[in-house]
């Protein structure tokens, strides 16, 4: 049984190797929604996940089987009254496409709306993944229309494979 639960310091090496797993090198290819085409280098590191932990305005849920394998996680992030921004979906390339996804998702947007009071959730995907921004389309949310630059010169991001990177930003209404 796969419980979800907000993440504590004492996840972040699985967690790092988790999040790393599922978006880059060779380990990335065996699910659908890695990055490894597009980028090398890393996804994140310990203390980004460390300062994501320390932030109140931050919560980050974690996928947990019996065993204590994390499987999945994903943050929220408050980004303005009524706003949030869910960001670092993860779930273990070996156990995509079996709903977890889904459940982590619908977690981080109750979890927003009942304890930042959002009514909007917002993401960013890089432009060129539309098998993502389909799934995310599938789950309610919409293009608005809007891009944003992809920090291209920015190693804790990843070592681009092309400059043509940008992001596309979805957005959702959590609350009729």
């Amino acid at each position: 049984m796969t419980r979800i639960r907000p993440a504590t310091p004492a996840d972040i090496p699985a967690l790092h190797a988790l999040v790393e797993s599922a978006y880059r090198g060779e380990s990335a290819k065996r699910g659908w929604t890695h990055e490894a085409d597009l980028l090398g280098g890393q996804r994140t590191d310990a203390d980004a996940l460390a300062a994501l932990l320390a932030n109140p305005e931050v919560m980050l849920l974690v996928a947990e089987e019996e065993s204590g394998t994390l499987t999945g996680c994903v943050q929220g992030s408050r980004v303005g009254a009524g706003s949030a921004y869910l960001g670092l979906l993860t779930v273990d390339p070996a156990l995509q496409t079996q709903g977890l996804g889904r459940r982590l998702i619908a977690a981080i947007e109750a979890a927003c709306a009942a304890d930042f009071g959002a009514y909007v959730m917002e993401m960013t995907v890089i432009r060129q993944r539309t098998e993502l921004i389909a799934y995310y389309e599938r789950r309610g949310y919409a293009l608005t229309g809007e891009a944003r630059p992809f920090p291209l010169d920015d190693a804790r991001f990843g070592l681009p494979k092309t400059r043509a990177l940008e992001f596309v930003v979805l957005e959702k209404a959590l609350r009729s």
